[in-house]
């Protein structure tokens, strides 16, 4: 019988299978940090259990790390807390730990993949909504609660109901200044911030086979912002190659069957979907959000939509948006101005993202009256840029390359945007607040963000480039 990607994932993983319920699904990996592992691993004590697999379980700090002066105490009381918890508790249960001056150390969903933890056909989960991004590699790859990241402690399995299976195929070329962050946005805007609840998505189309593992992992961790459960592509050569020599991927013999069983894991020809959406890349312009949701996304050449174009049951949230965002209905945003310019977060903190900005801003200065902040999404990422330079084109056009973190995509350390600042952010989320308190986020893709911070307001980065 003819099955997707995901079935040929989900299936193997299934231990048991409750009548019109959930399914035990086993987890291959379990990623933990200090924000959703306390309370946990506080759980487990109480009911005097152990971590079942604690091999299978890996931990970092990323989301209340500080991106400056790493090596000294860190001040905010509450992240201070959580991170000593994180080392205590992995020092306890026997877990390994890439806290802070660890060569390893990042945000989740960047060391995953970039360490070759992450590989095709598991099961991966954190109690990180955007662990979705390891879909990339053709895993089935979610965000829990703080209940089941206790649950997956104690069994290595989760109860999970299986979800409907949608495909997205991308066909075409990419215009000039177009990423795949921008890629993402678009289908967003077009079926909204809950158009793929209770779906799997599957990527595909040669627009997206065309793309790097990097610009995969952007697309993956944004299903979320669609309601999806998990984003997936199914893995081939240029996945193969990115994996290959990693710290933790397979070698010899074993990297041999390894590959023998990913070349297997891709959806047959005559497989169903639940729903399919069909786009036509060259439709697709550099995006950016006027509101605060991720599908509230117009180009960047566009209007925001007028109140006639808004359905009735939807114009009070709209208004409410606009009101926050100081901006207009039928307005343009092209040339409105911007404060801080953030590039950075688990959507787009890697070395290729890093490099496609320094290679953009190279020979030019900042606004002078923008902020920017360059946060690399891991240790590795850091010595990368600054073993190729990156850190000093940087320096010279008034760029600030700091150290790894969640930083200012959700303002939990100091990194946060003051109240009525516009950001133009290349990370994954606008709601209100998000960035700090009365924060206004436009999310973009690392190109348009960058022009941003050269000319001070929001450009379409086509007319530089």
């Amino acid at each position: 019988m003819p099955k997707t990607l995901f079935e040929k994932i989900w299936d193997p993983h299934v231990i048991k299978t409750i009548p019109d319920g959930p399914s035990i699904l086993y987890i291959d990996k379990h990623f933990i940090h200090e924000v959703t592992s306390p309370q946990a691993f506080k759980g487990l004590e109480q009911r005097g259990l152990n971590v079942f697999r604690p091999d299978q379980v890996v931990a970092t700090a990323d989301h209340n790390v500080p991106t400056l002066n790493q090596h000294l105490p860190i001040k905010e009381e509450l992240s201070r807390i959580q991170v000593d918890t994180l080392q205590r508790n992995c020092s306890k249960f026997g877990i390994e730990l890439y806290g802070l001056g660890h060569p390893f150390q990042g945000i989740v969903p960047v060391i995953g993949p970039e360490l070759g933890i992450t590989q095709p056909g598991m099961t991966i989960v954190c109690g990180d909504s955007h662990t979705s991004t390891h879909g990339a590699f053709g895993t089935i790859a979610f965000g829990i609660g703080t209940s089941e990241v206790e649950m997956a402690l104690a069994t290595q399995c989760l109860m999970q109901h299986r979800p409907k299976l949608m495909r997205i195929n991308v066909q075409g070329k990419l215009n000039k200044g177009v990423l795949s962050k921008d890629i993402i946005l678009y289908i967003i805007s077009r079926i909204s911030a809950s158009g793929a609840t209770g779906f799997a998505v599957e990527y595909a189309g040669t627009a997206i086979r065309a793309l790097s593992m990097e610009a995969r992992m952007t697309i993956c961790n944004m299903s979320i912002e669609m309601g999806a459960r998990c984003g997936m592509i199914a893995p081939d050569e240029i996945t193969f190659n990115y994996i290959k020599g990693r710290p933790f991927a397979p070698r010899g013999e074993d990297w041999t069957k390894a590959l023998a069983t990913w070349k297997t894991l891709f959806t047959d020809e005559a497989a169903k979907f639940d729903r399919e959406l069909y786009i036509d890349a060259s439709d697709i312009e550099p995006m950016i959000t006027y509101g605060t949701n991720p599908g509230m996304g117009i180009g960047i050449s566009g209007n925001i939509p007028g109140m006639h174009e808004i359905e009735e049951k939807e114009k009070s949230s709209f208004e409410k948006s606009l009101r926050y965002m100081g901006l207009e209905a039928g307005a343009g945003i092209k040339g409105k101005k911007v404060d801080y310019v953030f590039i950075g977060s688990c959507t787009n903190s890697r070395i290729e993202d890093l490099r496609m900005v320094a290679a953009f801003v190279k020979g030019k200065q900042k606004a002078a009256d923008v902020q920017v902040w360059i946060v690399p999404g891991s240790k590795q990422v850091e010595q990368q840029a600054r073993a190729e330079g990156i850190d000093k084109i940087f320096a010279d056009a008034g760029f600030l390359l700091r150290q790894p973190g969640c930083s200012a995509c959700l303002g939990m350390n100091e990194d946060k945007i003051p109240a009525g600042k516009y950001c133009i952010s290349t990370s994954n989320r606008n709601f209100e607040g998000r960035q700090g308190p009365n924060a206004r986020t436009f999310l973009a893709s690392p190109l348009t963000a960058a022009a941003a911070a050269i000319t001070g307001s929001v450009s379409d980065v086509r007319e530089m480039m």
